[in-house]
This record gives structure tokens, sequence and C-alpha cells, in this order.
């Protein structure tokens, strides 16, 4: 169940002429990965401070670049042989920054018990991602409600003024990943996979 993470080959296919440019400049990966993060802290402001239905094009806008950044980043980083572990970290707290930011913008618009839930919800599918990677299984990506899906529902709340629902919808579905998540590894994993490295002794 990857949802629109299935369009990422294609997408990634339309940015190459992109990343052949920004390589030529020798622009870091970790500058995308900060642009990635102040695109989406504009939706947030945007989805904030405009009306209903005006919103909704800067934040489609600054979302689509948002998504962007955090395809380039990292594609970039592996085209010009730049893949770091510091690298690595950077990418992974900028886009639990993003995503947190995003959400942020939800503040003017709905309880803040809300949006913290849906923003504690957000996270969850990259966590059970991440716990996978630890324990040597691939990195899991995609829906039913990843990252992509997320931006989408926050466009639609821009669009039509539904911030609860749409949080709610979030929440609900960012929980529903990571349970998707969950099953897929411990099937992959199963009883006698091996462990990659003492994971339960390096908490």
């Amino acid at each position: 169940m990857n949802g629109l993470y299935a369009l990422k080959p294609w997408y990634a296919d339309r940015l190459s002429g992109v990343r052949g440019a920004l390589a030529r400049r020798e622009v870091s990966p970790d500058t995308l990965t900060v642009a990635g993060v102040l695109c989406a802290a504009g939706a947030a402001a945007a989805l904030a401070w405009l009306p209903v239905p005006f919103a909704a094009l800067p934040v489609a806008v600054l979302l689509a670049a948002r998504l962007a950044f955090a395809n380039l980043d990292g594609a970039l980083a592996r085209d010009t042989g730049r893949t770091t572990r510091r690298g690595a970290l950077v990418n992974e707290l900028g886009d639990r920054a993003a995503d947190l930011a995003v959400l942020a913008g939800f503040l003017t618009l709905a309880p803040l018990w809300l949006v913290a839930t849906a923003g504690l919800a957000a996270t969850l599918p990259s966590w059970v991602s991440l716990a996978g990677a630890a324990a040597g299984a691939p990195r899991l990506n995609g829906g039913p409600v990843g990252k992509t899906e997320r931006c989408a529902l926050v466009v639609l709340a821009a669009a039509s003024g539904w911030a609860a629902a749409v949080l709610v919808v979030i929440a609900a579905g960012s929980v529903l990943t990571a349970g998707v998540r969950w099953a897929r590894l411990w099937r992959e994993l199963g009883p006698s996979a091996p462990a990659a490295g003492d994971v339960r002794g390096e908490r």
C-alpha cells in the first residue's frame, strides 16, 4: 500500500534536470534539506493567516516545493557521492521538522490538543520505519497516509476550511500507516531474522 508514494520514480525523473544543475553548481544536499523545512514553514504561515480558499494555492505551491526538496536532497547526495551518516541525520531531522512545521499552521484553526495529536501521530510511520531499518529491514515509505498524502490533505484544508476534519484524518491515517508498516516489518524480519547488531543494547 504505497499510495501516492508510488509516483516517486516518475517525480524523480521529472526532477533529473534540476539535480544535474544543482550538481554542476555544487549545491550541498543539506542546503536542500533546510530549504524544504523553510517551504514547510511558509506553507504553515499561509495556512494560518490566509483566508479560505485563497490559502490553497500558496500552500499547494510551497508543499510541492517541500516534497521536491525532500526528493532532491538524498538523490543529489547519491549522484555526487556525498552520502554521509551526518547527512542522513540532517535528512531525517529535517523531514520530521518539516512535518511538524506544516501541522503547526493549524494552531490558529483548530484546538491545540487536536493539532498536537495529529503532529504526534504523523511522526509514528517514520519512527516505525527507522526502527525497522535499525533492525536490518529495508526502509519502508509510502501510504496509505504518508508524507505525500498528508501534504495533499493540508491543501484540502486550505481550500475548504475543514481543519478539524483533516487533522482527524491525518491522525487516524498516520496511526493506520504505522500499523501497516509494523505488520510488514514483523513479517519480513521474522523470528529467525539476524539482528543488525545488538539493537536492544543500543537504546
